[in-house]
């Protein structure tokens, strides 16, 4: 999954949150999915900073 759509999805659960939109069961799913957006956004920003730093460093 990209980047821009993971942040897209990250957006639509808490909007949903804020407007109470999730009932409990669905609460604890969507709370799960976003840890994993969450990871997976850290992971690309790092992976990312690092080839940056890289590439900056003539690597």
């Amino acid at each position: 999954m990209k980047y821009e759509d993971s942040i897209k999805e990250l957006e639509s659960i808490v909007r949903r949150m804020e407007n109470d939109e999730l009932d409990i069961d669905t609460l604890a799913t969507q709370l799960k999915r976003a840890q994993t957006l969450i990871k997976s956004c850290r992971d690309k920003l790092t992976k990312t900073d690092e080839e940056i730093k890289s590439i900056l460093a003539g690597d």
